[in-house]
């Protein structure tokens, strides 16, 4: 059995809380937290404390944090024989330098409270101080995910810079034609089966590939006609976007 103490109580930890607590081969034994009122989702399923000089022993603490808190949360967590992990895509594994033993266990996936995750499907990069505690790593990610991978600090970084803009920056593109459609009374459910096929397409396709719209197709006339429909700011997102699409396909605007 896996021990496990999960330091945090934000969106990725409500959910590997309920993947670990799930497994037959894990035992989560403590959830820490500095904020009373955070723990509210676990007080009733397993022992629970504010004070982190009380944190039990335990195979593996997961630091599931803010980024610029976990160098604090490390420091302050007194010295373990088991592994001390953060889950950061963007933070070197040095950090934790401090412990004997220490590792990267990353989810790459956004992290919602309100939606539930699949956790076979996510993607776990992992990463360690030695080659003995990454097997251990990787036993314990295994027991979650059906897809775990041996990142270094650098790669994963890089692949947090590559799921902004596949993930935030995308979203944020829904975000602005959804405001587009409610300026001017259309639904914003017209376009969902249009966003489900383009995520779909690039299952067969390359994103490169994949790509369609008057920019693509250096349509100037239409897209000179989209800008009278958008404010300023909308206008300056599309017109970058758009020479970009331009640029990557030997076009200009």
């Amino acid at each position: 059995m896996m021990k496990v103490v999960l330091l945090g109580a934000g969106n990725l930890a409500y959910h590997l809380f309920r993947v670990l607590e799930a497994s037959a081969a894990v035992e989560i034994v403590q959830v820490f937290n500095h904020r009373q009122e955070k723990l509210t989702d676990f007080a009733d399923k397993v022992a629970t404390t504010t004070l982190i000089a009380e944190i039990k022993e335990a195979d593996f603490y997961l630091i599931s944090v803010k980024d610029d808190a976990i160098a604090e949360v490390s420091s302050k967590l007194k010295p373990k024989n088991g592994i001390v992990l953060h889950t950061s895509g963007a933070i070197d594994i040095n950090v934790l330098a401090e412990h004997h033993n220490f590792g990267v266990f990353y989810p790459l996936q956004s992290f919602s409270k309100e939606k539930e995750v699949d956790f076979r499907q996510i993607p776990i990069c992992i990463e360690a101080n030695s080659e003995e505690n990454l097997e251990k790593i990787k036993q314990l990610a295994l027991q979650i995910s059906a897809s775990v991978y041996k990142i270094s600090s650098e790669q994963r970084r890089i692949s947090h810079v590559a799921a902004v803009f596949a993930n935030n920056f995308s979203n944020f593109m829904f975000s602005t034609a959804s405001e587009i459609c409610e300026k001017h009374q259309i639904p914003f459910d017209i376009l969902k089966p249009l966003i489900a096929e383009t995520f779909q397409k690039i299952e067969k396709v390359s994103p490169k590939e994949a790509q369609t719209g008057p920019a693509r197709r250096n349509d100037k006339e239409t897209m000179v006609a989209h800008l009278s429909y958008l404010n300023e700011d909308q206008q300056k997102l599309y017109k970058t976007i758009s020479e970009a699409i331009l640029k990557s396909y030997g076009k200009e605007l």
